[in-house]
């Protein structure tokens, strides 16, 4: 079992803590009796849960097989005892770090007897590890379920490392003896390319690759040793596979995204992306075919920046955001895997090593520290990813903002991992061929509508959204430009089966039924665009809307492009 922290809206106040007394130990409840005075396993709980997500510990119950008992101690037992834990959580010599404030140490009543209550927060990464007997090496617990758990040395060294993460971060690292040799010349072309689009002016545009890598940071000098080379974030985000896994950078350092669209979870990936030696699966490459792939199973929406299509939506940006999240906040030092799972109703990302802030922080955007700051660095060049610790609410709004569900982060503290679910609620996900340019997002249960023109190996067609769009403004004169590309994915979205109001609503990311019906349902019917499939009752349970043979024909001819008179003759 491993012992998880899930973030939730609650403060952790005593009155909250009351409601959780009584119930089976756990990862953040640990019982204690203290008939014979502080029990001396109370310091390594104490040092557990701040080395884990934090947690409760009560003396004066007594837990065994799962049933509690009162110890039935007195108010000056407990005064005693409480005097006691602070003079030792004090002396430096027994505990290393301090973590408690006076509310956080309380005496209660549990079932007519007092006990008292000490409430440990988790340890900041800066304070990590707290340990005991002034030796952390032998002496350092972490939570694991509902036990404490002794770390090993290597744990405790990692533990070292992140509290140095932001005066040294282990992407700085220069490497020995590494060159230009270990680099995918073709990643660097590639990014100079898309950092060139973004920054078509910028002076590093006129420089030569070394020195490029050199102003990014991926090749770097140190000025007090002189020694000089590529820094750990360079090797990681262009580097070859091979020199990316040599025992100096990072060899355990496997990314994979995985497709799973079988009803049954035990069956196997759909499709994948991995180290199949028929690509350099370094940072750079990884990130833009996932993201390329899995950006796919996303509602798509029109505008035009010039002549150049933009199909950016919130949906895209919160996906594009979380995968260089787990990127960025990746332990490169620990065994595990970035693993990107796209399942039927939504993602799944995973990456070793826990954050360094709290959940809680996380959510609320108050700070952000990154373990690679570089290689944030180098994203954050392109566009991706947030530097002000804003990067949680891009995401949760960016998803939210479709009425999908609310996305979670998960730790684990043994082994080290942090992964983020991304759920889509009602909608799921159709498998298509790579070719496509943007697959289906269709609501459960309802078949997909193939013209009879294409052949049947081809899984879905994809509309002409620039056509579309025109068409749909000459049919629709009067629809405000924001509503009418709202119109445009629904158009596109029931080429692929009939649709509710509330996946319409989902779809357009307006979460009110009325504006919805008024702005777009109904401006399309009327225009004999769409139609309800239960005619004599708009309000129906069942009511779901259909395409016409209008607006079929609209999304596979382009007649009205050369002939806008076709269009009305329709």
């Amino acid at each position: 079992m491993h012992a998880k922290c899930v973030h939730n809206e609650t403060n952790t106040t005593m009155d909250n803590i009351k409601q959780l007394i009584g119930l089976p130990e756990n990862a953040v409840i640990e019982y204690k009796s203290a008939k014979g005075g502080l029990p001396a396993s109370l310091w390594e709980t104490y040092s557990s849960f701040a080395n884990s997500n934090g947690g409760i510990i009560v003396l004066g119950i007594n837990e065994k097989n799962g049933h509690l008992t009162s110890d039935n101690l007195t108010d000056d037992q407990l005064t005693r005892y409480k005097k006691a834990f602070w003079d030792t959580v004090h002396n430096r010599s027994k505990v290393s770090a301090t973590l408690v404030a006076e509310n956080d140490v309380t005496i209660e009543e549990w079932q007519g007897s007092p006990i008292l209550v000490i409430n440990v927060p988790q340890a900041q990464y800066t304070d990590r590890p707290v340990f005991l007997n002034h030796n952390p090496f032998g002496n350092t617990y972490i939570r694991n379920n509902e036990g404490d758990y002794l770390c090993s040395d290597d744990e405790v060294r990692i533990m070292f490392a992140d509290a140095q993460a932001l005066q040294h971060p282990y992407d700085s690292d220069i490497l020995p003896n590494f060159t230009m040799d270990d680099i995918d010349i073709a990643s660097v072309r590639a990014y100079r390319q898309r950092f060139s689009l973004r920054r078509p002016s910028h002076p590093w545009n006129e420089i030569d690759d070394m020195a490029f890598l050199t102003k990014i940071n991926a090749y770097s000098s140190d000025r007090k040793t002189k020694e000089e080379g590529f820094t750990r974030a360079g090797i990681l985000m262009f580097g070859k596979y091979a020199s990316i896994t040599d025992r100096y950078c990072a060899p355990w350092y496997f990314p994979d995204y995985q497709e799973w669209f079988g009803e049954d979870e035990s069956q196997r990936w759909t499709d994948r992306i991995y180290p199949d030696s028929t690509w350099e699966p370094n940072l750079y490459q990884f990130f833009h075919r996932v993201y390329t792939q899995a950006a796919k199973s996303l509602p798509t929406k029109f505008a035009l920046k010039g002549i150049e299509r933009i199909d950016d939506t919130s949906a895209h940006v919160a996906l594009r955001e979380a995968l260089v999240n787990t990127l960025v906040h990746c332990n490169y030092a620990i065994r595990g895997n970035i693993l990107v799972k796209r399942i039927s109703n939504g993602f799944i990302m995973r990456n070793p090593g826990r954050m360094l802030v709290s959940v809680a922080d996380f959510y609320e955007g108050s700070h952000s520290t990154c373990r690679n700051p570089l290689i944030q660095n180098m994203f954050s060049l392109l566009g991706y990813g947030e530097h002000a610790g804003s990067g949680a609410d891009i995401i949760v709004k960016g998803w939210m903002s479709y009425n999908w569900d609310r996305p979670t982060i998960v730790e684990s503290v043994h082994p080290e991992e942090t992964t983020l679910s991304m759920m889509m609620g009602q909608f799921h996900v159709k498998v298509v061929s790579n070719e496509m340019n943007v697959p289906s997002h269709v609501p459960s249960n309802v078949p997909s509508r193939v013209p009879s023109d294409v052949p049947s190996d081809v899984p879905s067609f994809t509309p002409d959204i620039s056509r579309l769009s025109l068409g749909l403004s000459m049919a629709c004169p009067m629809m405000k430009e924001t509503d009418l590309r709202k119109a445009v994915n629904v158009i596109a979205a029931l080429h692929d089966g009939n649709m509710s109001m509330q996946t319409i609503m989902s779809l357009v990311g307006d979460s009110n039924r009325s504006r919805v019906r008024k702005n777009i349902v109904a401006p399309l019917i009327k225009e004999g665009l769409i139609a309800p499939t239960v005619s004599d009752k708009q309000t129906s349970p069942d009511q779901t809307y259909q395409l016409t043979e209008l607006s079929q024909s609209l999304l596979k001819t382009p007649d009205y492009i050369t002939d806008p008179q076709s269009l009305n003759a329709k």
